[in-house]
């Protein structure tokens, strides 16, 4: 029997590049997609064929997928929203004859794509379709409008129908058509068994992510100079890269704490990973995030997050029970930190994360992904 959907349709921001004889995309996204492409016969995409900025890009594994051209808009300058209600009827045109052929919608927001499609996705209320999420669902955050808009509407039940909006985190008092949907990183064969650590010794920190000013990496770096200074060892591993590296290079300098950070740059997965398992904690003091991939990978093999409590981080935490969630500002984060890191059981707290994370493999994605596509999804959170 077949349990693939026959025709999939994927519309998206990320641009779909012709390239070599192949289609290329943003590297993570093709890492996902692939997934989602197995469980159909037939599969186009609907996005951009430009981007404005150079991203890392691969090729997706299948040779079979066709597109469907829309220009690159944007509404952040007068110009630019001039030009994207010019191209309007052009977009709207090409979502029209691309939902009409598929057997299943797949929206990837949120993105001012999906903002129209989610629009055009009411015409075909009799079409199985999904919404992957990406961006932060908190229903509290500061956000721009124009995702404000985007979750309204897909959370309207009577607007969107047939529709399973996936979600970063379990929010109380949702609609029925929202489900949470866990990203992941590694394999089933790729769990470890938890191993206590000595919180005695110096202390080692793992941070991971673009060295961007949305990801606060200089705070990162004041805190662990901060606990040096209270009399708590510490050490950071810095992987990633950014404009910020060479600010941040400046300040080691000036500060003379180079034997406290360790600057790595960009590193394959299994040195992060091998980091990791050495690591006592991971340190994620982001302003905002949509799944905070780098706090569930140093859970998974033991690491203690210490994190701000944006997007779904706090129920990733247990509420404090797996991780240490503190103030995004120097002096809050390091009384926090330093109140829990002397009274808790941090053995324990340890385990709780690797319990937590390790039951969200890559297996499990795919099981879900596929789950989706049929239409027998339900969330296992």
């Amino acid at each position: 029997m077949n349990n693939k959907t026959k025709k999939l349709l994927i519309i998206s921001l990320a641009p779909t590049i012709l390239k070599d004889g192949k289609y290329w995309s943003y590297s993570p996204y093709v890492n996902e997609m692939d997934v989602w492409f197995k469980y159909a016969d037939e599969q186009r995409i609907l996005a951009p064929f430009s981007y404005p900025d150079d991203v890392l890009i691969k090729p997706f594994s299948t040779n079979s997928i066709k597109r469907y051209y829309i220009p690159f808009f944007a509404f952040n300058s007068i110009l630019n929203t001039i030009k994207a209600i010019l191209f309007m009827p052009l977009i709207v045109f090409q979502m029209i004859r691309a939902m009409a052929w598929a057997d299943h919608i797949h929206l990837r927001c949120p993105a001012n794509v999906c903002l129209v499609a989610s629009f055009v996705q009411i015409v075909f209320p009799w079409k199985n379709k999904s919404t992957k999420y990406a961006g932060n669902w908190d229903p509290n955050s500061n956000q721009p409008w124009s995702y404000r808009l985007q979750q309204s509407i897909l959370r309207n039940t009577f607007l969107t129908r047939n529709m399973k909006v996936l979600v970063y985190g379990d929010w109380p008092g949702e609609t029925s058509n929202v489900y949470p949907f866990i990203s992941a990183t590694y394999k089933v064969e790729e769990r470890v068994a938890f191993r206590a650590k000595d919180y005695t010794e110096e202390l080692v920190f793992v941070f991971a992510g673009m060295l961007v000013p949305g990801k606060r990496p200089l705070l990162t770096i004041q805190f662990i100079e901060q606990l040096n200074q209270q009399g708590i060892p510490a050490r950071l591993e810095l992987f990633g890269d950014g404009p910020l590296m060479q600010e941040i290079k400046s300040y080691i300098e000036e500060r003379g704490i180079n034997n406290q950070i360790n600057i790595k740059g960009n590193q394959d997965k299994s040195i992060v990973k091998a980091a990791l398992l050495k690591a006592h904690f991971n340190i994620l003091l982001s302003k905002s995030e949509g799944w905070p991939k780098a706090v569930a990978e140093g859970m998974f093999y033991g690491c203690i997050p210490v994190s701000t409590s944006v997007s779904c981080v706090s129920w990733m935490l247990g509420h404090g029970s797996r991780g240490i969630i503190v103030e995004p500002t120097l002096d809050a984060a390091i009384s926090e930190f330093i109140k829990i890191f002397k009274t808790a059981n941090l053995d324990s707290m340890a385990k709780d994360a690797i319990n937590w994370s390790q039951k969200y493999t890559i297996n499990r994605l795919e099981r879900d992904i596929k789950d989706v596509l049929n239409g027998t999804f339900e969330s296992r959170v």
